[in-house]
């Protein structure tokens, strides 16, 4: 359980000397320390939802895949009753990784260092010469087995917890839930994985990529300027697409820019609901599917689909959501879907871990050209993602000098608009230019954390 007295620093310095709460300043210095990543290993890693696959990436009884929760190791598998699992990958016997491969499929993971085997759920199976009792007589076989995190499959994406007494996945997403509802649950058969993930290796700390998540619209106007120069997104002007509506809760968000505003040459401003799903359907839904969309999204989130739909924005620590559409020279639209996970390997490493997904039921065409343009633009080596992966760096070295970690970074931009009388959704609403509120908010959720006690 969790309680409000915050812990110090070996140097004496608490974490609320980090976060200049009344100047909306963190210190640099949160980028680098040893000591504070041990911190957020235990405190936040070990305690919020993280995400580690989607379903079809273990589809059959037996199956498994290796993934990381901070620094610990798991083994996330599927039982013969269907299940998904997710388990320690470290042996009870003497702390062995039980799981050495990353992915493939078996109805027993056995250790390679003194044979104890385990089914897919995590139970203890037994060990080597069984007469002989060799995991002795002390503990009975049901507490011998590995540890289980807690498990919840949101639509098709797999996320766990060793929080077993915390917050509910429900609770966890809050208000953000109707808006990631609109993404993750919008159709019958759901979102697939297009193929393992990417992933590579950054000498950067994680919270470099896990605060720009929380919807930092405003370095694409610098980062990614060639976006409106070459690819001419907002006919050239990038400032448009800065303009729209910005959603907050628990320290996830979303960016809901308008769709009319992006896409003027369809004239979808004087059109009806039905009407503006046909010329543009959501990113990734075909005109076909939009019987399942009504039936499962409520009018207000319908309404909201089409309007200003949810495109780019993070869940609470280190995860990256992009629904994005991306106009071609032939005039058509194609919707690409990509989920970047940032995982810490140490103060100063992350490693970037990249989804591509589908809707299941779209033709394998759509499939192949969403993967080819996401890889293009959202992959490792993707156009957009050279630009971000060069700045982490930079900000992560800094926060290493006996100068630089005393600076600041600073999220003194604030949303001075009220909201749209219209607005249907839930949350912290913020309307117009981006602004700095969103990410100061995935700061406030780090501060709340890092503040308590385990």
């Amino acid at each position: 359980m969790l309680t409000k007295t915050p812990p110090s620093l070996s140097d004496g310095t608490r974490i609320d000397d980090l976060i200049h709460l009344q100047t909306r300043e963190v210190q640099l210095r949160v980028l680098a320390d040893p000591e504070l990543h041990r911190l957020e290993m235990d405190r936040i890693f070990s305690q919020t939802w993280l995400f580690l696959g989607v379903a079809n990436e273990i589809p059959n009884p037996g199956d498994f895949m290796v993934r990381s929760m901070g620094d610990d190791q798991v083994i996330v598998t599927r039982s013969r009753d269907g299940e998904v699992n997710v388990l320690l990958n470290v042996c009870p016997h003497r702390g062995m990784r039980v799981c050495t491969t990353e992915a493939g499929n078996t109805p027993v993971h056995k250790c390679i260092y003194h044979g104890w085997a385990f089914r897919p759920n995590g139970d203890f199976i037994g060990s080597p010469v069984e007469k002989e009792q060799m995991h002795g007589h002390i503990l009975p076989k049901s507490e011998l087995g590995l540890r289980r995190a807690r498990v919840k499959v949101y639509g098709t994406l797999i996320f766990a917890t060793w929080n077993l007494e915390g917050p509910s996945f429900d609770d966890f997403l809050g208000d953000m839930k109707f808006y990631y509802d609109m993404l993750f649950c919008r159709s019958d058969g759901g979102l697939e994985a297009l193929g393992p993930p990417q992933k590579f290796t950054l000498h950067a700390n994680w919270k470099t990529a896990g605060e720009q998540s929380a919807c930092d619209g405003f370095h694409t106007l610098t980062l990614h300027r060639w976006l409106g120069d070459f690819a001419k997104f907002g006919d050239g002007d990038l400032t448009t697409s800065m303009y729209g509506t910005e959603v907050s809760a628990n320290g996830h968000s979303m960016r809901c820019p308008p769709v009319a505003q992006k896409f003027k040459k369809l004239g979808l401003e004087d059109k009806s609901i039905e009407e503006k799903l046909e010329l543009l359907p959501p990113p990734g839904v075909t005109k076909e599917m939009l019987p399942e969309l009504k039936r499962r999204l409520s009018p207000e989130q319908l309404h909201l689909l089409v309007e200003s739909p949810p495109q780019v924005g993070g869940i609470f620590p280190n995860l990256m959501v992009a629904f994005i559409y991306v106009p071609q020279p032939d005039g058509t639209v194609v919707g690409v879907t990509s989920l970047h996970a940032y995982v810490p390997r140490g103060p100063d490493k992350v490693e970037f871990t990249n989804w591509f997904l589908a809707e299941r039921d779209v033709s394998m065409e759509m499939k192949q050209k969403s993967l080819q343009i996401g890889i293009r633009m959202l992959g490792t080596s993707g156009q957009i993602e050279q630009d971000d992966s060069d700045t982490w760096p930079h900000m992560s070295r800094n926060a290493r000098g006996p100068q630089g970690r005393l600076s600041t970074m600073k999220y003194q931009a604030v949303c001075d608009q009220p909201p749209r009388p219209d607005w249907p959704g839930p949350g912290h609403v913020y309307e117009g230019f981006t602004k700095d509120d969103t990410q100061w908010n995935w700061w406030l959720k780090w501060h709340e954390l890092m503040s308590a006690t385990i």
